[in-house]
């Protein structure tokens, strides 16, 4: 079987770093995602390509072995076969060793045969409008993970045949060396620390249990969501090893700006334009609400920026407690060109107002630039 440059796959150099593998991930993802190419076979099956390459390099243990051109399936792959996979598992050895405490007194060296793995967890984004996130709405998402073989029901081995005993190791996972008194334990070379091995791997996953398949969600999203607001699936997630349970799938969601409201926290924020009359001499305006528009009073001598807050107006809460607020701001809308009656009035406006409002910063300022000589 021909080995994937991983790397290619994502457009990406192999020095990249983990944010630059990420980046390249998404940006393709969103490209080939079964949901954007509806019915497209060659999509589908790009979109599977990227997700086990990003499977692969996003994952640090992974990724060293894929580099180091080991099987990235640890002794449970097919180079059991034929005989162990040297460059996976001298990197598995290197990890474990490295973290070993010391060495043992001969005899008492611990069986390290390797429990049930829970798969991993998987993230994945879904876009939604302005008005799903305030009302909640049940959105599909499409996610590449792995699901335990059906032909092997997850064994690894050919149908007909099971995992053996390793004769190395006697299905202990570990092997001991040393002299005298002490003794080292390592995992077994033969079967990478599990105690058995697969002298005939299945045909359809090549030994590893599991295989690649596009999955596809209904996903309940709770009216409040925001940006980046996190949606657990429990047991959504890739397949478990040798019988572990499955890992939970992360739904993320992205939420479209909305071109009158703004979030803040539980809150909603609007701006609301008066004119200068109505600042000056209060008015009753009409402004938008989620549920349609509403009259608020704005008060006489109204300033530019003040805030007026509508309690219970906003977003539902996520915790259930109830709905955050709306916080209108008004902002005076000044005319940018006056006709000659407009410049008329105004200028008659001007001078039966009360004086100078600079007068009083002036006054300030002078006295502190007296006292300062």
């Amino acid at each position: 079987m021909a080995r994937t440059d991983y790397y290619k796959v994502l457009g990406v150099d192999k020095k990249a770093s983990a944010d630059e593998i990420k980046k390249a991930y998404r940006k393709l993802a969103r490209q080939y995602h079964p949901d954007r190419n509806p019915g497209d076979a060659a999509a589908e099956e790009r979109f599977k390509e990227v997700s086990e390459a990003y499977d692969v390099l996003s994952d640090p243990d992974k990724r060293k072995r894929y580099d180091r051109g080991g099987s990235i399936f640890g002794g449970q792959g097919p180079s059991q076969a034929g005989g162990p996979d040297m460059g996976a598992f001298s990197d598995i050895l290197s990890d474990l060793f490295a973290g070993a405490a010391g060495g043992r007194f001969r005899g008492g060296a611990t069986r390290t045969r390797p429990q049930a793995e829970k798969g991993r967890d998987l993230e994945t984004e879904v876009s939604i409008s302005f008005a799903q996130a305030v009302a909640g709405a049940q959105v599909p998402v499409a996610v590449s993970t792995t699901a335990p073989c059906p032909t092997c029901r997850g064994t690894g081995a050919e149908p007909g045949t099971e995992p053996v005993v390793c004769p190395v190791c006697h299905g202990r996972g570990v092997e001991s060396e040393g002299q005298g008194l002490f003794s080292i334990t390592r995992p077994c070379a033969r079967c990478a620390g599990s105690g058995t091995v697969i002298e005939k791997p299945c045909r359809t996953c090549q030994g590893e249990g599991r295989q690649r398949e596009l999955k596809r969600y209904k996903v309940n999203i709770p009216a409040g969501v925001r940006d980046g607001s996190r949606i657990r699936l429990a047991g959504k997630g890739e397949a478990g090893l040798r019988g572990g349970t499955p890992g939970d799938l992360y739904v993320v969601t992205r939420v479209e700006t909305s071109p009158v409201f703004a979030r803040k926290g539980d809150n909603l924020e609007v701006e609301i334009p008066i004119t200068v009359v109505e600042a000056i001499r209060g008015a009753d305006v009409e402004v938008p609400t989620l549920d349609g528009t509403k009259t608020l009073r704005v008060k006489a001598g109204t300033r530019h920026g003040t805030v007026q807050r509508l309690r219970g107006a906003g977003p539902p809460k996520l915790d259930g407690t109830g709905r955050g607020d709306i916080h209108y701001r008004f902002v005076i809308d000044v005319p940018e060109k006056l006709t000659a009656e407009q410049r008329e009035l105004v200028d008659d406006l001007g001078r039966v107002m009360n004086g100078n409002p600079r007068e009083g910063v002036l006054r300030q300022a002078a006295a502190s630039a007296g006292e300062a000589r």
